[in-house]
């Protein structure tokens, strides 16, 4: 296995037969983690990037089985936050050293494309340094052109699985691979910075479709790609199934900083749900990206993908303090710094872009 590992860190690219071994294998992981480590900090030395997560929205169209704000299910107190409740989130994480913002919510109909085009305006014109990512689901290319041009940076969209089959098996017929992957290119020929990604050990899920999934990042070349294990939702077709495994979720994040060495990969929630060191573990396996929770601390428990989601009762300063001493302590620092991805290695990425627009996260 250090055989195709050295490979994959020397070419950022396998056969689809020499992913499912690895994959299927998981062996050699310390020596997988030191490598993605190494070309982590060849690009961005010991930085991590913040994401300031705010999730306005858990009213969604779709009825996808694994997740636990789908239309049908009738148990999630609904809520959406107005612009002034958005905007009021994005001053007080301007304040706290955030220069990105995420805006993430279900598939919500009554967030027009003028909604949100108006919103991005709004954010971008307060807090002209910054980022604004949109991870609000499938549109049409006009609308995703609407948003590149009102201002939106970034966009994020998890594929869920490249494999057609394995897609089926997670979402209803009205929801389609093709439509998903059409939704990315569109997202990447527009000029967003893009963001794809899948659930580590989702229902169904085996070596063959991993391999599906690293060969269409591959070929996609996306900026992000998000990676967290599959939790099961109580209130889902899926309440039964088994969680993702911290293990598979790791050694996918350091194939990927070695697939890919400048791509910006969280650490998720998600990971840190089901491993209480998960998000520290995940930086350590190669990702260099944490997302705190701006949302007001009244609606986070609301937007649950999953079930028993970490920090939904903190408020933003007490977990911004508590995940930057956590990252102290394993090495890292969180860069107050919008973070777009490296253009080229060099070991002084904070030296030459975080010391010009805030220095490091207090």
């Amino acid at each position: 296995m250090r055989r195709l590992i050295d490979r994959l860190e020397q070419n950022h690219c396998l056969e689809k037969e020499e992913w499912i071994a690895l994959i299927a294998e998981q062996k050699d992981a310390e020596y997988l983690f030191e490598r993605a480590r190494s070309v982590s900090r060849r690009y961005y030395g010991n930085a991590v990037f913040s994401r300031g997560l705010i999730e306005f929205t858990n009213y969604c169209k779709n009825n996808c089985y694994y997740c636990g704000i789908r239309r049908e299910n009738r148990g999630v107190s609904r809520y959406r936050l107005s612009k002034e409740e958005i905007l009021d989130c994005c001053k007080k994480g301007y304040a706290l050293g955030f220069r990105t913002f995420v805006l993430q919510g279900g598939e919500d109909v009554y967030y027009d494309d003028e909604r949100l085009a108006d919103l991005v305006r709004s954010v971008k014109a307060a807090h002209p340094d910054c980022a604004v990512t949109l991870s609000v689901g499938e549109k049409s290319k006009e609308s995703y052109q609407k948003l590149f041009d009102a201002g939106a940076d970034r966009y994020l969209l998890r594929h869920e699985t490249a494999d057609a089959i394995h897609y089926g098996r997670l979402h209803p017929k009205d929801l389609t691979l093709a439509a998903r992957m059409d939704c990315l290119w569109h997202l990447k020929e527009i000029g967003f910075q893009v963001g794809c990604g899948f659930m580590a050990g989702s229902p169904g899920q085996t070596p063959e479709c991993l391999a599906e999934d690293m060969l269409f990042i591959t070929k996609l070349k996306p900026q992000m790609a998000g990676i967290g294990p599959f939790i099961p939702h109580h209130q889902t077709p899926f309440k039964d199934e088994a969680a993702g495994s911290v293990e598979l979720t790791l050694y996918l994040i350091g194939l990927l900083r070695l697939l890919k060495p400048n791509l910006l990969l969280p650490s998720t929630t998600a990971l840190g749900t089901i491993d209480k060191n998960g998000r520290e573990r995940g930086i350590l396996a190669g990702a260099n990206v944490v997302m705190p929770n701006l949302s007001p601390v009244g609606v986070r428990k609301k937007y649950a993908l999953y079930d028993n989601k970490i920090c939904t009762g903190d408020e933003a300063a007490e977990c911004c303090k508590c995940l930057n001493a956590r990252m102290k302590r394993i090495g890292y620092e969180i860069v107050a710094h919008r973070g777009d991805p490296a253009e080229e290695p060099g070991g002084n990425y904070v030296q030459r872009n975080v010391s010009q627009s805030g220095g490091i996260y207090q």
